[in-house]
């Protein structure tokens, strides 16, 4: 009899054990190096890697193309105080910020898409880019916000401020980031826009361009075929 009962009671607690270990296996994660050349994942519900780094890339390449060095600025002391020296090399870039106007919400990219586009400026001969330290500092100072460095005033006023701080500026660089969404029963189709917007503090004239990807979201693997297949029926 007792034989019996423990060989019901194992029988019972039997599927009860095996969940448990398939939970335990279901919660267990692995991961890997990427090595250079590496296709970067693509996100199954937002923008990732494969779709902010070839966007940056492109737009800061067209902007950088585009945009004329100038003599670098010069700091002009106040009366009564000594001039600083006179700054030699490329011209500076005082990049504002990332304005993300899209659907999605940044989260960590935020901040390394900055780091992003601020490293490829600083990698071009023609221009150095300031200190987001110094940045953040002189808008500290001068209590002003990104977007109201639109109006010239205000301009001059921050412009003053990085002088003193041993940073005279010579363009104003702003991000922004929007995006479209298309549906279509159960399949969406997103098209992300970054622009930049370098504003030249000598002339007050600026340069904009943009670059732009756009992104499959489908309840399956079969979604990409049926709506941008053979035949080109993403029709509706």
């Amino acid at each position: 009899m007792r034989r019996r009962d423990f060989l019901k009671l194992h029988v019972a607690w039997a599927p009860l054990a095996a969940l448990g270990i398939s939970a335990g296996c279901a919660g267990r994660r692995y991961a890997h190096i990427l090595k250079p050349g590496d296709t970067d994942l693509v996100g199954s519900h937002q923008a990732g890697s494969a779709v902010w780094n070839p966007l940056v890339d492109e737009a800061v390449a067209k902007l950088l193309s585009r945009c004329p060095t100038v003599q670098p600025a010069a700091y002009q002391a106040a009366p009564g105080q000594l001039p600083p020296p006179q700054p030699n090399g490329p011209a500076t870039v005082c990049f504002i910020g990332i304005e993300n106007k899209g659907i999605e919400e940044l989260v960590d990219f935020k901040d390394q898409l900055y780091e992003r586009i601020d490293s490829q400026i600083n990698g071009n001969a023609g221009f150095r880019s300031i200190s987001r330290r110094m940045v953040d500092a002189a808008l500290l100072e001068t209590r002003l916000r990104p977007d109201s460095l639109f109006v010239p005033h205000n301009r001059d006023v921050f412009a003053a401020a990085l002088g003193r701080q041993g940073a005279p500026v010579d363009h104003l660089l702003y991000a922004r980031i929007t995006s479209g969404t298309t549906e279509r029963n159960e399949s969406t189709q997103r098209d992300y826009l970054l622009t930049l917007e370098m504003v030249d503090l000598h002339s007050g004239e600026y340069i904009k361009e943009s670059a732009t990807i756009s992104k499959g979201y489908h309840k399956s693997r079969a979604g990409k075929i049926w709506n941008y297949g053979l035949f080109n029926q993403a029709d509706g």
